[in-house]
């Protein structure tokens, strides 16, 4: 289904050519590539999906991508996925929304399934090693590049808006100085916009409604900012009792089939049961709940070592897609380690575990998203359930910058990760942050070369003894 046009009224002289309506072979085309550079983590793959679709494509609005983007930053759950579900399931309906977030996906699965088997089968090997001591600089590069968009895009001028930036800054204060948690955070974040929209309601606050944010002739969208919500986004009781059952049936279905065939203390049957409760409690991205998915699964169920989940989060930072699929990592060791398919099978049962624990990962986030969707857009221009998410979505800014200088510290002291910062800095892997972050901002590389280039680096450094 295609989305007409709607444009504000202009003269001949400032309207632009309108942008051509979006055909779902087009958006497919999008999703799949989306697949395969969506590296940077949360904030990295929020940014690409901004700059393409808000800036380069327009497809979508600033107002009404940062609506939405607020709406996935109070769910639990990969936030960037979940954007790229919504964004999918407005331009296409149902069918575009899974379409959008299952590509989101795929790619990072099938490459994180092949490098878990190459570590389990061979081990580590220096060449590995090499390149991740250039991609984790980069990666630490393309956190703070994208800090910095999301910044400029959501928080607006600090002179004609303090309000976003002050949450910001107490954001960062309380994840880095105070150590609260992030569902803390949020909800403090919420209370305090919802108080601003009572009491002030004249604060400019990004995002929620009330802004008018200056647009030039060239912004207008396909969804732009006064699209009237297509028919299939309207709010009917009906249609969420359907999306509901169609999200019970596809949990209860592969959870009785391993329940079945495994047993309830099987390990596929845990391995769903497991992170289908972690999935609830992903409130703030991956780095929010890695320290209960580690607890679980090395020292309850004992599917991996310390030493393995930490190889796994650095191959989930290296591969595209959300960070929280490292969750397959942890499935495929587990199911290697427990033989589940038998010891005969090791690949084909680490496989078989990996999906399972992405299946029961990811299924909440699109129901979340397909249910609550018509209700997010009924709010559009609603100061009152809008303030409390532009708010939200000004807190976030400052945990990125806290997750930015957790980066940096790991990748100037890595003999220091347990937060001793009095050994020698790793002046090499700081220089190789500086010259990333000189690439994408002055040079204005894309994410795939800078990776590209600071692997081939790490390579040659320590070829050459120097890392």
């Amino acid at each position: 289904m295609t989305l007409p046009t709607q444009m504000t009224p202009r003269t001949l002289e400032q309207s632009p050519a309108a942008p051509p309506v979006i055909s779902f072979s087009e958006a497919l085309r999008f999703w799949l590539q989306l697949g395969f550079i969506s590296f940077g983590g949360p904030a990295g793959q929020i940014s690409i999906m901004h700059r393409e679709l808000v800036e380069k494509r327009r497809w979508v609005s600033e107002k009404r991508f940062l609506h939405a983007l607020n709406f996935c930053m109070v769910l639990p759950g990969p936030e960037a996925q979940q954007l790229a579900t919504y964004l999918g399931w407005l331009m296409h309906r149902t069918w575009g929304g899974v379409v959008a977030g299952a590509l989101f996906v795929l790619p990072s699965l099938v490459l994180l399934i092949a490098l878990s088997w190459i570590y389990m089968a061979f081990g580590q090997q220096p060449l590995v090693a090499g390149i991740f001591y250039g991609i984790k600089p980069a990666v630490a590069a393309i956190v703070l590049h994208a800090l910095h968009r999301i910044a400029s895009k959501s928080l607006g001028n600090p002179l004609l808006s303090p309000a976003p930036w002050a949450i910001a800054a107490l954001s960062f204060i309380a994840i880095w100085a105070l150590k609260l948690p992030f569902p803390l955070i949020v909800v403090g974040a919420m209370l305090i916009g919802a108080l601003l929209a009572r009491v002030a309601p004249s604060t400019r606050m990004r995002g929620d409604g009330r802004v008018l944010v200056a647009q030039s002739v060239h912004d207008l969208a396909v969804i732009d900012d006064d699209t009237p919500t297509p028919p299939h986004a309207l709010f009917k009781v009906s249609r969420l009792l359907a999306v509901l059952l169609a999200g019970a049936a596809l949990w209860l279905l592969p959870m009785a089939v391993l329940f079945f065939n495994y047993g309830w203390r099987g390990t596929l049957t845990q391995i769903g049961w497991f992170f289908t409760k972690a999935a609830l409690l992903t409130f703030g991205g991956a780095y929010a709940v890695l320290p209960y998915v580690n607890q679980a699964a090395v020292e309850h169920y004992h599917w991996l070592s310390t030493a393995q989940m930490m190889d796994g989060l650095a191959l989930g930072e290296t591969t595209p897609g959300p960070l929280i699929i490292v969750v397959a990592f942890v499935g495929f060791v587990g199911g290697w380690a427990k033989q589940v398919a038998g010891p005969d099978a090791l690949f084909l049962g680490a496989a078989l575990a990996a999906c399972v624990a992405t299946w029961f990962t990811f299924l909440p986030s699109f129901i979340f998203i397909l249910a609550g969707g018509p209700w997010v857009e009924s709010t559009r221009g609603n100061l009152k359930l809008t303030a409390p998410l532009a708010a939200v979505t000004a807190a976030v800014v400052g945990v990125i910058a806290n997750l930015a200088l957790f980066f940096i510290v790991a990748i100037a002291y890595p003999a220091g990760a347990g937060g001793r910062l009095d050994t020698q800095a790793d002046w090499v892997a700081l220089t190789l942050a500086t010259l990333a972050a000189l690439a994408l901002w002055r040079l204005k590389w894309g994410v795939i070369p800078v990776i590209a280039v600071a692997a081939g680096a790490g390579l040659l450094l320590r070829w050459l003894g120097l890392a």
